[in-house]
């Protein structure tokens, strides 16, 4: 018996659920520092608007090319600009700030005691670098291929010891990239939508066991059945 859990502990499998309510706390006051912290460095100081990676979305929409590339008229535009360097040390340091919570999650909901510090290194580091390589690639559709085919040459192995890390793989991903292209705030909702749901839905430990009226009616399946 002893054996078992302790195997279940090494397994990392999400733990049982607690109150929420001092993380949820933690965590908002966390993205509410740093919300308050931009919006008085740029009512303070206008300037430094063209350092900080915001509207990235909007100023890609609302070019009109016929042709798929390129995304930027020029290089000069983005990394080649006066503010290019500035423009991407603040969204790296954005994508890090953003991703942090993101690993806090995943210290909350790991059952594991030890956690794997290579993992959340990956976690923390991963939105950075995808930063700088968005940054690169934007400009062009042949420099992305490039990446691809350099990426695929290497040939990095990286083992996942359970299913649920993939989420925090991809999450981390997202962050980088969305900093890269210089929607700061689309990093934010990613980053926030997904640790509130996470912790949410560990709470409520939904789809741990099919019991309760509503998923007997939903499933179709009795009470005191054991299998389909």
């Amino acid at each position: 018996m002893v054996d078992a859990v302790a195997n279940d502990d090494r397994a990392g499998v999400v733990r049982k659920s607690a109150s929420i309510l001092i993380p949820v706390s933690l965590i908002t006051l966390y993205y509410a520092f740093w919300t308050a912290l931009l919006a008085v460095l740029l009512t303070q100081f206008p300037a430094i608007r063209e350092f900080i990676p915001i509207g990235g979305l909007g100023d890609l929409a609302g070019r009109n090319f016929d042709s798929f590339e390129p995304i930027y008229s020029s290089v000069s535009d983005t990394i080649l600009s006066p503010f290019g360097p500035m423009k991407l040390a603040s969204a790296s340091l954005g994508a890090g700030v953003l991703v942090v919570p993101v690993s806090w999650v995943y210290f909350i909901t790991s059952r594991s005691r030890e956690i794997d510090q290579s993992f959340v290194q990956t976690i923390i580091i991963m939105p950075i670098v995808v930063t700088g390589i968005s940054t690169i690639v934007l400009n062009s559709i042949a420099l992305a291929f490039a990446l691809a085919g350099i990426v695929a040459a290497v040939r990095f192995r990286f083992t996942l010891d359970q299913p649920s890390h993939a989420m925090y793989i991809f999450v981390a991903i997202s962050i980088g990239l969305s900093a890269g292209i210089g929607a700061l705030g689309v990093t934010a909702v990613i980053s926030a939508a997904f640790v509130y749901s996470n912790l949410i839905i560990w709470k409520l430990e939904y789809g741990k066991i099919l019991s309760g009226p509503f998923l007997s009616m939903l499933t179709r399946r009795d009470r005191g059945d054991d299998e389909y």
